[in-house]
């Protein structure tokens, strides 16, 4: 299991432990279930990012542009992945753990830390979020 940074908000704690968790079945699950761990992860970081842009838009977050773009980047290339080539997949998965730990490091703790000014970190879901239920969250069993 990759290391996770904690936020001290349940929401962002969860959402990234679940992530990293979808993360790792993904690389370590057998070739049979890449497309399907795949499609789970990408379900994952969609509503990951969803709820983050919504957090974002609620406090009037200044880098939501960016923090949105870097979002964005990474989906087209899951989206852009072509079912059934596994060796392109699996390049593009051993790229994702790095580029998340990064994303955490820097541009989540940032967000984390605008919360947290704005008020937002024990209660950052404002009224009407879409939030993820866990189960939802959760990796596919591995067989």
């Amino acid at each position: 299991m990759m290391d996770t940074s904690t936020f001290g908000i349940p929401l962002f704690d969860e959402a990234h432990a679940a992530l990293a968790e979808q993360i790792q079945a993904l690389m370590d699950g057998p070739d049979a279930e890449f497309e399907a761990n795949l499609a789970a992860l990408i379900d994952c970081l969609e509503t990951d990012f969803r709820v983050e842009e919504e957090l974002m838009e609620a406090i009037d977050y200044p880098a939501l542009r960016s923090h949105r773009e870097q979002h964005a980047r990474v989906l087209a290339t899951l989206h852009a992945l072509t079912p059934g080539d596994l060796q392109a997949g699996r390049r593009v998965a051993s790229l994702i753990l790095p580029w998340f730990q990064l994303h955490l490091a820097t541009a989540d703790t940032a967000l984390a830390i605008a919360l947290q000014v704005a008020g937002r970190a024990a209660n950052p879901a404002p009224p009407g979020l879409h939030q993820p239920p866990a189960a939802a969250a959760s990796p596919a069993p591995a067989a």
